[in-house]
């Protein structure tokens, strides 16, 4: 009787242990994805918000960069950054300054969003297949390494969110040149801009310059994670300029790396992005009277592809023209690349995200 009586406490026991474990891995396996998601959305969160900010802070220059960029060399109403703002600011008033920008924020913000999201991702996947390379658990990226995860993220962040591109390019120039022209306005809103381009020229229209802001993207975005990361990675290892404190770099510090990284990528890159807005004002009537092939005569405006509309613009308005605009841009960069990088760091610490984007 004893012996069976413990067989049965022993049965007992072992069926609670069961179902606790059973109830463990239930909690867990219900758990573990919860908090993944919660996470992901907190880092998209964390993106968004760095972009909004960053762009708002620089709107008026953004728009005005665009219109240096299209404008008819043979008929010049913005010449510099002072005077163009001037202008604006004297013909559509400060509301002026910032046209464009609600149709802006609604593409950086997914954009910036994705960016840092999929710059995450593709860090810890080269990080991992580094590792598995070389050997070394330890191994942390290199700024090669950073750099090609930095371009996988633009690529996917500008692919996501191209259409939304190409019409605030269309929005920002019909509001600026266009009105002053007294051109008529054809669209009446970003939704109505989507459809009217849907419509007219078909969906591949939406991805217009596509390719060159695919290609400008990849030394931009990539060397501006790149700079940034191993800029504050060397600062705080070599603790340069008594510049670390507790092992941490402060806000002003990290804005100083995020400046300089936003430097180093525009100048390269800015001569694609000038492209890009050509391009995209292909196949829209009323853009002739902004950019035409000779810019002397209201012609359609066309280009067969990204390398015709290199040599046309060189050919027609010099080398020059491929930075039109550079200078609103550069100073548009610097507080927009630095305010992205800090705010996105500061916004997920508020969150609590753990994951850095420098693991």
């Amino acid at each position: 009787m004893a012996s069976e009586d413990v067989k049965t406490s022993e049965s007992a026991v072992s069926t609670i242990v069961n179902l606790a474990e059973e109830a463990k891995l239930a909690r867990e396996g219900v758990k573990a994805p919860s908090y993944a998601v919660l996470s992901i959305c907190k880092s998209l969160v964390a993106g968004g918000v760095a972009g909004g900010v960053s762009r708002t802070a620089v709107a008026p220059l953004e728009r005005l960069k665009i219109l240096l960029q299209v404008q008819n060399p043979h008929s010049i109403k913005y010449n510099g950054t002072i005077q163009g703002l001037k202008y604006i600011w004297r013909t559509e008033g400060f509301r002026g300054l910032f046209k464009g920008n609600g149709t802006n924020c609604a593409r950086i913000v997914p954009n910036s969003a994705v960016k840092f999201f999929s710059y995450e991702q593709a860090s810890k996947g080269i990080l991992y297949l580094y590792r598995q390379q070389t050997g070394d658990n330890d191994a942390q990226l290199t700024p090669l390494l950073r750099l090609g995860a930095g371009a996988c993220a633009g690529i996917i962040a500008m692919s996501a969110t191209y259409p939304m591109d190409m019409v605030r390019g269309r929005l920002t120039v019909q509001l600026g040149l266009l009105q002053t022209d007294n051109s008529p306005f054809q669209y009446r809103g970003m939704f109505h801009a989507l459809s009217t381009v849907l419509r007219e020229e078909g969906p591949r229209a939406l991805y217009k310059g596509w390719l060159p802001s695919v290609i400008g993207v990849i030394p931009y975005v990539g060397l501006n994670f790149a700079v940034y990361e191993s800029l504050k990675d060397w600062l705080i290892k070599s603790k340069a300029f008594g510049l670390v404190e507790d092992s941490e770099l402060s806000v002003t510090t990290r804005l100083a790396c995020g400046a300089a990284a936003g430097t180093v990528g525009q100048t390269v890159a800015y001569p694609l992005d000038v492209i890009r807005r050509r391009m995209q004002m292909v196949g829209w009537k009323e853009a002739a009277s902004v950019v035409t092939g000779d810019g002397r005569n209201k012609a359609s405006l066309e280009y067969t592809g990204m390398i015709d509309a290199f040599r046309k613009t060189v050919r027609h308005e010099g080398f020059g023209a491929l930075y039109k605009g550079l200078v609103p841009n550069s100073v548009k960069v610097v507080p927009s690349i630095a305010l992205a990088f800090v705010t996105y760091e500061v916004v997920k610490d508020i969150l609590g995200v753990e994951i850095r984007i420098s693991d």
